[in-house]
């Protein structure tokens, strides 16, 4: 899936509905500093791996901050969702898994990986991650995401994913290269 953008503008931010912005104004060893940041929401995501076809279930999409960067914007990444209701975060792992890539999982089966903070630079949000394992019989929808997402669910056979890790024209997440590497790494030791 291509995206077909047009009309790509950049206006100033008023009552930003996920973000805001600040100045941090502190004294490092002495010497004053500032520094602009980004106070954004934490969130989840969630390695899909499909025991049947031996491959990752991933999410495609269009984000306009990498549009900007890249002039494509499309992007491959994990199943994700920020942290912005009163639940668990492994239920709302469990949500965002059905939503996005149409798969109904237990709580149970969920298993954190870790969690790292992501865009340290400007923002520092923490991300949880997780693993789950999926086949045909938990398929309750096509996903796709809620409201205006427009989410394509690709599967990835796990043959292909060290390619995708280090092929540079494909935009992707550090979460995504890592969770691989967690990936091989873990059934490496468990053969």
């Amino acid at each position: 899936m291509r995206a077909k953008i047009e009309n790509f503008t950049l206006q100033p931010l008023e009552n930003p509905e996920y973000i805001s912005t600040s100045l941090a104004v502190f004294t490092q060893n002495g010497q004053k500093r500032d520094w602009e940041v980004v106070q954004a929401h934490d969130s989840v995501a969630i390695l899909l791996y499909h025991t049947q076809k031996d491959a990752f279930v991933l999410v495609k999409q269009f984000r306009p901050a990498v549009y900007l960067n890249n002039g494509d914007g499309m992007t491959i990444e994990l199943c994700a969702g920020i942290v912005d209701k009163e639940l668990s975060l492994v239920e709302i792992a469990m949500e965002e898994i059905e939503e996005e890539c149409g798969y109904s999982v237990d709580v149970e089966r969920i298993e954190k990986i870790t969690s790292f903070h992501t865009s340290v630079g400007f923002a520092g949000s923490k991300q949880m991650l997780y693993y789950v394992e999926v086949d045909e019989r938990m398929k309750v929808s096509e996903g796709g995401g809620v409201d205006d997402e427009q989410i394509e669910v690709i599967s990835l056979p796990v043959s292909d994913a060290k390619a995708l890790m280090y092929d540079e024209s494909i935009a992707k997440t550090p979460g995504l290269m890592f969770a691989f590497m967690w990936w091989f790494d873990k059934m490496r030791n468990e053969k």
